[in-house]
């Protein structure tokens, strides 16, 4: 992973933007609607993003922002870039961000127009709705591990919070029948090294899994497919005990 993606709050924020002509334009737009108060290279700011044109005065530029510690985003440049701006979904309060990390913003702005078909204009009322009844879902599951399966298991495809599928009024006909989650090990039998590999439904098991025991030699790559905070447990033989929640059992010779 080349870069951490990260959603910053930039609303009342100044953000530095040097450069005219239609570059600096569509950042300038993309700024005034994430709420940001656009301000020029004498104002103080944490972020910049640079847009100038021509080369010795980008790069110069560049050189006396960073000297001043702010991170700046150099457009068309991607190896000066401390962040790259993605081309980004927007479902609020759901946002989808696809960076390249500047290798091709048109193979992002392709990937986006894709994804755009699949996302239903419910998802962001749906968000809403889950919002809305966070303490009810508290109530129906107190305990954290409980609550993250249960709602896991919800947003499966085909599950009663289906992010593809259900409507916002679905989260109450889900909470009106609250059903915890079954403590299962499930055994997933590597064919290869390339986590491409993978079936959907091993691939959604790796994204639930509480834990994961694999041996040693297992690809990191497959492992990555799996929740960051998911327990891994180095180990040759399947563990002998059930325990709560989803346990996969990663097998590979």
């Amino acid at each position: 992973m080349h870069s951490l993606p990260l959603f910053v709050r930039l609303a009342g924020r100044p953000v530095m933007l040097l450069g005219e002509g239609e570059p600096a334009d569509a950042k300038r737009r993309l700024l005034e609607r994430a709420g940001a108060v656009i301000v020029g290279e004498e104002a103080s700011a944490a972020l910049a993003i640079v847009a100038i044109e021509d080369e010795a005065e980008a790069q110069a530029a560049i050189a006396r922002l960073q000297a001043r510690g702010v991170l700046i985003n150099a457009v068309d440049r991607p190896d000066r870039c401390d962040f790259t701006l993605p081309a980004i979904i927007d479902r609020s309060p759901v946002l989808i961000a696809i960076g390249t990390g500047g290798a091709s913003a048109g193979l992002a702005a392709a990937l986006r127009q894709r994804l755009e078909a699949l996302l239903p204009a419910t998802l962001g009322p749906l968000a809403d709705r889950l919002y809305a009844l966070r303490a009810a879902i508290r109530l129906a599951f107190p305990a954290l591990d409980t609550r993250r399966r249960a709602l896991g298991a919800a947003f499966a495809q085909g599950g009663a919070l289906d992010p593809l599928a259900a409507p916002p009024e679905a989260v109450e006909t889900w909470l009106a029948t609250p059903t915890a989650p079954i403590d299962r090990l499930v055994p997933l039998r590597l064919r290869s090294a390339d986590p491409d590999d993978l079936t959907l439904g091993e691939a959604r098991a790796l994204a639930l899994a509480d834990r994961i025991y694999a041996p040693a030699h297992v690809p990191a790559a497959i492992l990555d497919r799996a929740r960051a905070d998911a327990v891994r447990i180095l180990c040759d033989t399947p563990p002998v005990t059930r325990e709560a929640g989803l346990t996969i059992w990663v097998e590979w010779a």
